[in-house]
Formats: C-alpha cells, structure tokens, sequence
C-alpha cells in the first residue's frame, strides 16, 4: 500500500532499521548539515549513505522535529518508491509504452484494463486534510519552523525540500517543483526556479499575459510579448522603462509523502502534471485540498503549507547558496514570494535536505531519474542501451552513454538529440560508447574511451542553454558544450587502418582456474 504522508513513511523507515532518532540538541544553523553530511559519506560499506536522520531536540524550536536524509541510500530510494528495484518502475514505464492504437473492437475492449489501471492515477480532490489541522491568515511566522542554514557562506536560511506549486496560464495545468527558498523575513522569501524550469515558464508566461494587456505593445500582442521577454532577459531581470505589474499565485508544500517530493524533482514533460506522475509511482491517487488564499491544490497530507504570490514587477537578490556542484552558487535576481497564509498539521515535521560536495543525499535521487527514465529516453533515442550519470558529474557536467551503433556518425546524432531533451540540455559533457561497453563501470569507460579517441577527430563543440549553477560558462546561463564520440570508427568515417583486439583470458583457462580458486584464495591470503 502507499506511504499515507510522511510519518506512515517515517515509521516504515523505522522498521526497516533506516531511521535514526536523535536526542541530542542540535542547532539549524550549520550544525544539522554538518552531522548529516558526516552520516551521509560516512556510512559502513555495507550500508552507503548512511541512515535517515530524525532530530528530535532543535535548538531554538522545542517540540519540532527535522527529517533529514530520508531518500539518502539505494535502498531507502526504492523503500520510498515500495519496490525492489528501481528497474521495477522502468518496466512498468515499458508496459504503458507498449500498448498499440486499437485496430478494431477487441483491440478496444483489450485495452479496457489497463485504462482503468491509469485511470486509478490521477490525483483526486478531497473537502479537507491533515495540513488544515491549523490554519494561519493573519498571525503567522516563517521564524516558527526549524529552517536549516546549511554553509556559512550561505545567504541566510533555505527551505531546501519544498514541492512548489504554479499553475500554467495558458493550459490551467499545475506543476510540481522542487525550487529553493530563501528566507529574508518571517513572511516573505525569494524563489529560485533556474530560468529553464517549468514554474519560471509559468511565471514568465503570466509576464507575457500582463504585456500583451498593457501598452507595452502598442495593442500587439505578440509583439509586446516579445519585447518584455528581450527587455527583461526572459524575466531574469527588471526591464528598464515601462513594465507590465500584476501577480501569480503560488503554493509551496514541506513534508508530502515520498512519491510525491520526488515527483517534483523529476524532468517531466512540461504537460505532465508531477501529481499524476506520483499516483503513478505510488499506484494510488494523491489526495489534494484546496488552499485558502490562492487558486491551487496542494496534497491533502502536508506537514506545512505556504500560500501566497509573486509580483511580476518585483526581483530580489538571492543567494549565494552552497550547492551540490560543491561550489557556492552565485546571488542572482528571482522573484520574492509573498506569504498570505501558512497552513500545518499539529507538531509539524520539517523535511529538509543538505546539498554540497558529492555524494549526498540528492545524488540517490539523481540515480533513481536515471533509471527511470531511461525508458522515455529510448522514445525518442531508440538506440540508447544505458546512460550513466556519475554523482561526481553532478547530473548535468556528464553523461555516459551506451548505444547499439548503426550507421556513421550516429554517435553525434545522439549527442544532439540528447541536447534536445527537456533538462538533458544542461549536460556539459557527453560521452558516447559503442554497447559492448558497461556504462556502470566508471574504469572500464576509462580505459576503453581514452584508448578509443583521436581527440580532434571525435570531440565537438556547441553552443546553448547552460544549468544556471555552472560557475564557468562564459556568460550566466549561456555557454558551450562537448561531446566525445569514443564508439569504434567505421572505415565508413574515414577510418582505415586496423582495430586491434581487446585482451581476453580463453574461456578454457578461466574454466580451470575457477576450479582451483577456493585452494588458490587460502594460499594467496584472500579468503
């Protein structure tokens, strides 16, 4: 059955002996992160990644708990998404895919089940919830939660676990994201959607929406849509001169069910709504309630619930941020989100997360996308066999890639296609290799890609979108690209001379030694 909210997960961690509770005060100013990221890299062998952590003794916040780390290992990932093995997931991806258009009516009448397996996804309304239990429109406070500092050199206090919630103009629909939030006061916060993530769309969009109703345009509409965005650098900045005011609402959930938060950190498709992807992993609808001052739903089982909105006219500095590149992100300009109410249950659980230098806890969840979407990848890269995301690349500075190559200059092909791919644009470093090569295996990529390149000849350059985080590009945002054709050349490609052999034991002599193995081990001390 699904995790009901996020203390029926935090006992099922406990049961599974992935939870520890910890007594001992502890400070939300730098003190929290730095305990979580010795249990986060300091984990036995047997168990990396450590353990979910519970603080239950908060300095400054008697009788308020941090949850911390809890999708923190590959087992606690797959006891967040209720299966053995994240494969699971990519299989049942694979079985919706596989369904054909019907070709008459038993086609139809096959196909009668499974709808009504998808149909059990979608997220369903309900009149009220455990994140009403407390209800706040006049006398509340962000100061009241145990919101971490997480580095010293960070701009103030983050709300780093948040599922924030908008609401495209142009369609109604509603996206799920995971965005940062810093505080500046008890009611009000800065923003940060990266400026190519869904809600900053949303919010960009609203910006076109109040143009095109101003006399910015001189009563065109495109035009005057244009002009805002080419003034305001896609509302990355103030535009000088006149400029559309107005508002967008927005919600922001802390403390939902697994499937739900790690919904919002998914690269879903812009018309995908996160909430069905959660009924989907959760093979359950998600329960949502009706916020009290803004036009959004958000799940019914919250532990906190910020209601408020953006101006479109309005940007502040945010940051810097100690990020999960192990760098400080930058200050830059988003929008300030303003609260108007502050919904929570009783005793509300903070759920929080550290990201700095790899591995942490976001680099389980980055391995979990991976797996999963490997199968929506092949959609539209067919040949792709296995990506590979090292969680020292930090998701987007490298991407390894297996394919089953099967005309010239296909690895190139890959590499733009994969440039084309929602936030797989942000990958600074593509590397391709042929399939008989195990994209898991960080060393044998090493040896076969190194000894496989002629690095003039199969090394490219673009130019494009880069991740908002990348302290290098030439420009914020903007900057250049590479990737590695490390698959074997075809004389087809201009190459011509001998491809040597790999070395390889005969499977009669690998044979004859596994018999004698175990006397062998006793003798060489390996036992």
């Amino acid at each position: 059955m699904a995790y009901e909210d996020l203390r029926d997960w935090i006992a099922a961690l406990e049961r599974a002996g992935e939870l520890n509770r910890i007594l001992t005060e502890v400070d939300p100013i730098l003190e929290i992160t730095e305990i979580t990221d010795r249990v986060s890299k300091g984990g036995r062998a047997s168990s990396p990644g450590g353990s979910a952590l519970l603080f239950e003794n908060i300095k400054g916040h008697p009788g308020h708990q941090v949850l911390i780390n809890q999708f923190g290992s590959a087992r606690r990932m797959n006891l967040a998404l209720e299966v053995d093995s994240l494969d699971e997931i990519a299989d049942r991806i694979r079985h919706y895919m596989d369904v054909k258009s019907p070709q008459g009516f038993l086609d139809k009448v096959k196909m009668l089940p499974i709808l009504a397996e998808m149909g059990k996804f979608f997220p369903k309304t309900v009149s009220t919830g455990p994140c009403k239990e407390v209800i706040r429109k006049d006398n509340f406070s962000l100061d009241w939660f145990p919101i971490l500092q997480c580095w010293p050199k960070d701009a103030g206090r983050f709300i780093t676990l948040p599922c924030v919630i908008t609401r495209d103009p142009k369609t109604g629909k509603r996206n799920v994201g995971c965005y940062r939030l810093q505080v500046y006061d008890e009611r009000t916060t800065a923003l940060h959607w990266q400026r190519q993530k869904i809600g900053a769309e949303h919010y960009r969009e609203a910006l076109r929406r109040a143009a095109a109703q101003s006399d910015v345009g001189a009563g065109v509409p495109a035009r005057a849509s244009v002009d805002i965005m080419a003034r305001s650098s896609g509302g990355a900045v103030l535009a000088e001169g006149q400029r559309p005011a107005g508002k967008m609402e927005v919600a922001v959930a802390i403390g939902t069910d697994p499937a739900v938060t790690f919904s919002s950190i998914v690269p879903a498709p812009p018309d995908v709504e996160e909430y069905l992807i959660a009924g989907f992993l959760r093979q359950k609808p998600v329960e949502l309630v009706k916020c009290e001052t803004v036009d959004l739903e958000v799940p019914a089982t919250s532990e906190i619930v910020l209601e408020g909105h953006v101006h479109l006219d309005e940007l502040r500095t945010e940051g810097p941020f100690g990020d999960h590149t192990g760098f400080y992100s930058l200050e830059d300009l988003y929008p300030v989100f303003h609260l108007s109410c502050i919904t929570h249950r009783k005793n509300p659980i903070y759920a929080t997360t550290i990201v700095g230098k790899p591995p942490m806890e976001d680099a389980w969840m980055g391995k979990a996308v991976e797996r999963i979407f490997l199968p929506l990848m092949k959609l539209t890269i067919p040949e792709l066999v296995d990506i590979n995301l090292p969680v020292e690349g930090i998701f987007h500075n490298l991407m390894i890639v297996s394919i089953k190559k099967s005309y010239p200059g296909q690895a190139r092909k890959v590499m733009n296609a994969i440039w084309s791919l929602g936030q797989a644009m942000f990958t600074k470093c593509i590397i391709v290799v042929d399939e008989d090569i195990n994209v898991q295996d960080i060393g044998d990529v090493t040896l076969k890609v190194l000894n496989h390149i002629d690095p003039e000849r199969d090394i490219q350059f673009t130019l494009g979108p880069i991740d908002s985080l990348d302290h290098a590009s030439r420009l914020p945002n903007y900057g250049s690209k590479m990737g590695v054709d490390a698959t074997r050349k075809w004389a087809s490609e201009g190459f011509t001379r001998p491809w040597p052999d790999e070395i390889l034991m005969d499977a009669k002599t690998k044979a004859l030694v596994d018999s004698k193995w175990k006397k062998l081990a006793k003798e060489l001390g390996l036992e």
